[in-house]
C-alpha cells in the first residue's frame, strides 16, 4: 500500500504525483520492445534498491494500515477551499479498503450529511452516507480498479513476477530540478507503467501509466507522486501523495498519522455504517 485510498474520491468526484512537467514527461516516455540485457540488469538493480529504500521485508510484508490526514482536492487546476480530514482502512489479503471523509473528529460514518465512506473489495465498491449504502457506477468502480492495478504495490508484487514482463532502464533526467532515474515496465498484454525514482535515495518520485478512455477512445495518462517520506514502522511512507489525470492535479494528501499490522476486523471493511473506537 501506498496510500491508495484518496482514487476512490477522485474517481468518484473528477480517487499511489502529479505536477504537469512530470506527467507529460512520462507521457511522452512510453517502454519500447526487446530491452538489452543491460538495460535489464540496471532496472532490477534499481528495483531492488527501491524495495530496500522503502523497509525491504517490512515493506513487502505489511497486511493492515490506518491512515490520518488532511485532503485538498482540485477542479481545472484550483483548489478548492475546504481541506477535509480522512482516514482510510486497508489490508492487503483479502483486499478491501475503506476511505472516509471526516466532517468531524470521531465521526468515521454519515452522523451528518456531511460524512462520506467508501468502501472497496474485490466484490465492488459502494459509497454511505446519512442516506444509507449505495453501490458506486460501473465506471468508478473500473476507474478504482485500473488505478489499483497500476499502483507500486501491484507492481512489486505482481507484474514482475509475470514471465513475459520487460524492465528497462531509460536513464537519469531532471524531473521538478531533482535528478530521477526512470524504470519502464512493460507487460506481455501491452499494459505498461514508467517508475521515477530518486537518484540518491533510490525511494519512489512517482509512477504513471496510460490507458484508453472507454468512451473517446483517446490515451489518459494517470500519474501518482509521491514526497516528504517519513519512517514508520521501518517502513518509508509518503506523507505527501498527489493524484494527476493527463497533467492536471486533482488531489493532494497530506498524512499526519500512519499505523502499519494493527487488528482490522471484517466489520471495518463492511458496507455498511461503523465507528471506529478512538484512543485516548
Amino acid at each position: 500500500m501506498i496510500l491508495r485510498g484518496w482514487r476512490q474520491l477522485i474517481c468518484a468526484g473528477a480517487f499511489a504525483l502529479g505536477t504537469c512537467s512530470i506527467a507529460c514527461a512520462q507521457a511522452a516516455a512510453m517502454p519500447a520492445a526487446n530491452p538489452s540485457q543491460t538495460e535489464k540488469k540496471n532496472a532490477q538493480e534499481l528495483l531492488q534498491a527501491m524495495v530496500s529504500a522503502l523497509g525491504g521485508d517490512a515493506w513487502l510484508a505489511r497486511k493492515t494500515w490506518v491512515i490520518e490526514g488532511k485532503m485538498a482536492r482540485f477542479y481545472k487546476g484550483q483548489a478548492e477551499a475546504s481541506a477535509p480530514s480522512f482516514e482510510e482502512y486497508g489490508r492487503t489479503k483479502p483486499f478491501a479498503e475503506r476511505f472516509v471523509l471526516v466532517s468531524h473528529y470521531g465521526a468515521i460514518v454519515a452522523k451528518d450529511h456531511r460524512d462520506v465512506a467508501k468502501v472497496w473489495s474485490s466484490e465492488g465498491g459502494w459509497e454511505i452516507t446519512y442516506k444509507g449504502t449505495t453501490p458506486l457506477s460501473a465506471k468508478e468502480v473500473a476507474d478504482f480498479e485500473r488505478a489499483r492495478e497500476h499502483s507500486l504495490e501491484t507492481v512489486v508484487q505482481d507484474w514482475l513476477s509475470e514471465k513475459n514482463v520487460e524492465v528497462r532502464y531509460q536513464g537519469s533526467k531532471l524531473a521538478e530540478s531533482a535528478l530521477v532515474d526512470e524504470i519502464d515496465i512493460d507487460r506481455e498484454s501491452g499494459d505498461a507503467v514508467i517508475v521515477l525514482l530518486d537518484a540518491q535515495t533510490h525511494l519512489p518520485v512517482s509512477v504513471s501509466w496510460r490507458s484508453r478512455d472507454a468512451e473517446f477512445g483517446d490515451w489518459d495518462t494517470d500519474a501518482v507522486e509521491f514526497a516528504d517520506y517519513h519512517q514508520v514502522q521501518q517502513v518509508m511512507t509518503p506523507y505527501s501523495v498527489t493524484h494527476s489525470h493527463n497533467g492536471d492535479t486533482l488531489a493532494q494528501q497530506f498524512v499526519t498519522r500512519v499505523v502499519y499490522n494493527v487488528a482490522l476486523g471484517d466489520e471495518v471493511f463492511a458496507p455498511k455504517p461503523w465507528v471506529a473506537k478512538k484512543g485516548k
